[in-house]
């Protein structure tokens, strides 16, 4: 090696970064790409470029469980001003509603967010990423086409109020919204102010929280940069298996653990307590004849009434 090389980092897990307004996601995976030297990641969930919040990255191997982090839940909190409306439902639109004055009380404002908990059926907006029949809405919305979109179920497991100040003329509610994949806060602001009687956007938006990694654990562009030349960027990482630990758990012995370090099919009759494990995904440790320690092998796939063990993402 010459004395002007150094030892390439090996990073792998997930770096939960703290997105900064005025980036899209795509700006903060190609920044982190340029500190890291690193090409393979991913990012688990976009987020506007006027919001800020929890936006963790999958880096190396770890890009391969970005789909099973998406598909936890995230949580939010939310401006949402009430008495004019925008056509991209939040505040960096056009105006295309208004009313000069809003009279509501707190017991209205709490019905209404109560309807709102549990299953509900969203509209996509205008300005959003989803595509119709080939063709990104926002793409179209830029052009002055507006189209029919499809209705699509998602969940809200909880809105908390954070406090209302509801004797301005344009009354401000703030909110922290627990919710499921796909859920625009935008369409869930804009919904609820017309539940009240009145046109309403999200003027303002964190994502506080995904799938239980918070904000106390993320890093800065900036801190990536500096810890990244003071050698203390690894530390910042969950480990992968980590990030996914809602999926339940088995250990294999040696035998069994080297077939699946090599991706094979495992019966498991003859493994102790194989009858007590979940169906479905599951994650698969055990130390291989031959490997010093106990590995995270992969994700696999449990089907009890097979007694089968089906390799989905071998890691080890």
């Amino acid at each position: 090696m010459g004395l002007n090389e150094t030892k390439k980092e090996a990073f792998e897990g997930v770096l939960p970064v703290w997105k900064p307004a005025g980036f899209t996601s795509h700006d903060v995976v190609a920044k982190v790409r340029r500190l890291l030297g690193i090409r393979r990641i991913g990012h688990t969930g976009t987020l506007d470029p006027a919001v800020t919040g929890v936006l963790p990255l999958c880096v190396g191997r770890a890009t391969r469980v970005v789909e099973y982090i998406q598909e936890l839940p995230k949580e939010y909190e939310a401006v949402l001003t009430i008495g004019y409306a925008t056509d991209t439902e939040d505040a960096t639109g056009n105006v295309t509603e208004q009313v000069d004055r809003v009279a509501l009380t707190p017991e209205q404002v709490l019905a209404a967010l109560n309807r709102f908990v549990g299953p509900i059926e969203q509209v996509p907006p205008m300005y959003s990423a989803v595509k119709v029949e080939g063709k990104r809405l926002y793409e179209l919305a830029r052009a002055g086409v507006e189209v029919e979109r499809r209705p699509r179920q998602v969940e809200i497991y909880e809105i908390q109020p954070l406090g209302m100040e509801l004797a301005k003329a344009h009354p401000e509610l703030r909110l922290r919204v627990r919710c499921s994949k796909g859920t625009y806060i935008r369409t869930l602001c804009s919904d609820i102010g017309r539940a009240l009687g009145y046109p309403a956007v999200m003027s303002a938006l964190i994502r506080t929280s995904t799938g239980g990694i918070g904000r106390e654990r993320c890093v800065t562009l900036e801190e990536i940069a500096r810890k990244r030349e003071e050698g203390t960027l690894q530390e910042c990482f969950i480990s992968t298996d980590e990030a996914i630990s809602y999926l339940p758990a088995v250990r294999l012995a040696p035998r069994e653990a080297r077939f699946a370090l090599q991706g094979r099919t495992i019966r498991t009759t003859e493994i102790a307590g194989s009858d007590r494990w979940a169906d479905g995904l599951v994650r698969v440790y055990g130390q291989p004849e031959g490997e010093p320690a106990e590995l995270f092998l992969g994700l696999f796939l449990h089907e009890g009434g097979r007694q089968l063990l089906k390799p989905e993402k071998v890691f080890a």
